[in-house]
Parts: C-alpha cells; structure tokens; sequence
C-alpha cells in the first residue's frame, strides 16, 4: 500500500468528512496533532527555551495545545500570539483558555529571537490561500535568521500545500509534522529547503471511501 498524498482539498475533505460523518471532534484531532509534535520535539530538539509562534487559525490552537504538552512537562515555554487573539477560531480560543490556567506566557512583540533553543511554527496551516505581508512576513524572516531550529506544523508558514511554491516569504523549517498524510506541494522539489525533514503523524484523520 502507498502512502497517501493530499491535495489541499483532500486534506480539508478528510478533516471534515472525519469530523461530521465519523464523529471524532475537532478538539481531539487537535490534540492528536499536538501531541504528536510534542513527540517529535521531545525526541531531539534541545528545549532548553521553546518559543511557539501562533497565528489564530486552527493551525495556531494546535501550536498553543504544543505550548500546554511541554509546560506540563516542566519545559520554559512561552507563546509569540500574531494575530487578534478575538479573531480566533472556537478551537483556538479553547486552546487560550487553557493556556491561560497553565499561565504560559504570551508575548505580542519579541526583539531577540537568538534566546530561543527551539522555535514551533503555528502560524499558517493547510488552507494559506494568499500571500504572506506584513507583521506576519517579518515575523518569518526573523525565525529564519535565528541560530535555533525550526519545528512546523503541518505545513512550514507560506509555502503552498499544492504547488509547494512560496508565497511572498516562508519557513524554512527543520522539521515539518504533517498530519495524515504527505501533501503534494511537499513532492515538489522547491518546497524541500523549507519542509525540512517531513514526519507523517497518524492522527485519526481519514479520507471518505
């Protein structure tokens, strides 16, 4: 049997079909993919000092549920929030919440991204449909400039998940988890400097028959 690769749409049909017609929450599946860079992160990135960068899509709540997985573990976390965090999506703003009582600390500005051991991308996901500008881009060249490795979840923040072409500026991510299956963009040769390694997590996520 081969692996599977999914189109963007793929992607977004077998989360919803998983979702609506299996009945497995939004939230576990969340949870599944954090844990599941929780993993890879405990397995050998030095986690001396972790930064997550979490935009307020879905992408960023499971940055934030990675943020929670490594302050229980007694790992010096703390969240860079981009985004207004009342923008958020249902799932995100849970993952805050919890956050919150975990009391991990969120920043809206940082000056020194060279203090952090380890940074997390939650910045974009799957579905990125337009150019990164901005805070946002600036945000992603001074995670590129810093001597720390990158983890990325899912998809490395601008790259597009078909074509795997960048649009405007993207992670260049170490490592990229991606979730349920390889996605098209990462076969496409530009898109390697910036996936990194790819780890394919099974979170439960399954495409319709």
């Amino acid at each position: 049997m081969t692996n599977p690769i999914f189109s963007i749409k793929q992607a977004q049909a077998a989360d919803a079909f998983t979702m609506n017609q299996i009945g497995i929450p939004s939230a576990v599946l969340m949870e599944r993919a954090a844990l599941a860079v929780a993993d890879a992160l405990f397995d050998h990135y030095d986690l001396t000092k972790v930064l997550v960068v979490a935009a307020t899509g879905n992408n960023g709540g499971d940055g934030l549920a990675v943020a929670r997985l490594l302050k229980v573990k007694g790992i010096d976390v703390a969240v860079l929030q981009l985004g207004k965090p009342a923008n958020a999506t249902d799932e995100t703003k849970r993952q805050q919440k919890i956050c919150a009582y975990y009391q991990i600390p969120f920043l809206t500005s940082i000056s020194d991204f060279s203090v952090y051991t380890t940074l997390v991308d939650a910045i974009f996901g799957v579905g990125l449909a337009r150019p990164v500008e901005g805070h946002f881009a600036d945000v992603i060249t001074q995670m590129n400039a810093a001597p720390a490795n990158i983890m990325a979840i899912d998809v490395p923040s601008g790259i597009d998940a078909d074509s795997g072409e960048v649009k405007g500026t993207a992670i260049q991510a170490t490592e990229t988890v991606t979730m349920a299956a390889n996605k098209l963009g990462f076969t496409k040769p530009q898109s390697q400097p910036y996936t990194g390694k790819v780890i394919v997590a099974d979170i439960g996520v399954y495409a319709h028959e």
